[in-house]
């Protein structure tokens, strides 16, 4: 038995931050019924990677929705809609990325949802929050990268603003959000209530940024400045970074410049005997380990450094990666079988629960698949 079995949960979500929220707790088994329009389906269906589709889904959408039924309605019908909300007194949850104003126009914003069950976990998804100057603006994971800061701490020194190239904003949106949704669940046991709970694109990338921010707020609000090449960290000294080798790469993350200096042999590092020096002085230190490490093949000195307890790795692509033992142990790939014949090859759910890995056999829906049989299932 999973833990969430028995939880069910209504989403209203499209893209990726509310659908990765409700990818989690369907993994960890609550029933997650996707509500779309009819024939299109939730916008997410059209935004692909590379122009990758599946079944006439994008295959983002089927990796990030697997595990969820699919209930279409259109919102506007009343007949539809008195439907929809027989399923939310029903509902243990409900998700919704629409921006603000969107669900009151409809008829199922929170205060008119709590009338129909005062005990569900009515969960929303906004850009930057409720209200304030850019609370219309589209939330979106590249636009909230570059607003929040968090693009001008990835690259070297003289790069432009780097953005991550993942989602970063929406996963860890679509996490906190799962976070709010556990949480008042629990509290739920206790006062038999439910719960508003809130989270923005934003707020949430900030938080993802609060080491750095912290600093930037106890540091006399002094810019981060990215070291000048192989950067890292902004905040950290040497030797944090990535290094080029006679044959690849290798990353050296924190720890003492002298033991390195000693393990390596590189008689250079041993006149910085100030910590603070590490930092002051970075840019000349990595300019010397770069001269010292292309000498040699990675491998060579990771056999030094991992002997000696110096924190270090090789730099890894996928290629190399996903055909590595280490990798493999792991069995994070799953398979799963579409309708139309066709497979996704995808990962699994990286949560263990005792000792148990979490796997699917159950593939993303086409729009409306489920809908006849919720009906009845529901007595809508």
């Amino acid at each position: 038995m999973r833990p969430l079995e028995g939880v069910l949960v209504l989403e209203f979500a499209q893209f990726m931050a509310g659908p990765s929220a409700g990818l989690r707790l369907a993994d960890l088994g609550a029933r997650v019924i996707k509500i779309e329009r009819p024939d299109r389906g939730e916008a997410g269906r059209q935004i692909a990677l590379k122009n990758l589709f599946l079944d006439g889904s994008s295959l983002v959408f089927h990796t990030v929705n697997r595990n969820k039924d699919s209930y279409a309605a259109n919102l506007k019908d009343p007949e539809d809609l008195e439907r929809i909300k027989k399923l939310i007194g029903q509902a243990d949850v409900m998700t919704h990325n629409f921006r603000p104003g969107v669900m009151e126009k409809i008829g199922l914003d929170y205060e008119t949802v709590k009338e129909i069950n005062s005990k569900l976990i009515y969960a929303t998804v906004t850009g930057y929050g409720t209200i304030g100057p850019w609370s219309k603006k589209p939330g979106q994971d590249l636009l909230i990268q570059s607003m929040s800061g968090f693009a001008n701490l990835t690259g070297n020194k003289e790069d432009a603003p780097v953005p991550v190239g993942a989602a970063v904003s929406d996963i860890i949106t679509g996490t906190h959000l799962a976070h709010g949704v556990l949480a008042s669940l629990i509290k739920r046991e206790k006062t038999n209530k439910g719960s508003l709970v809130e989270v923005s694109l934003l707020e949430s990338t900030l938080d993802f940024q609060f080491e750095v921010i912290t600093t930037y707020l106890n540091d006399g609000h002094q810019r981060p400045e990215r070291a000048k090449q192989g950067s890292a960290h902004a905040y950290l000294g040497a030797p944090y970074g990535i290094y080029k080798t006679k044959d690849g790469y290798i990353s050296i993350a924190m720890g003492s410049l002298l033991k390195l200096g000693e393990v390596l042999d590189c008689s250079e590092l041993s006149v910085y005997t100030d910590p603070d020096s590490w930092f002051t002085k970075r840019n000349e230190i990595m300019d010397i380990l770069r001269s010292f490490l292309i000498k040699g093949n990675t491998s060579q000195w990771l056999d030094i450094l991992e002997s000696e307890g110096i924190w270090s790795s090789d730099v890894f692509d996928y290629k190399t990666l996903l055909n590595h033992e280490a990798y493999k142990v792991l069995q994070m790939d799953q398979k799963l079988s579409l309708l139309s014949g066709e497979e996704v090859h995808t990962l699994r759910c990286p949560i263990r629960v005792n000792d148990q890995r979490i796997f699917s056999n159950k593939p993303a829906p086409r729009v409306g698949q489920h809908t006849e049989d919720l009906i009845k299932e529901f007595n809508l």
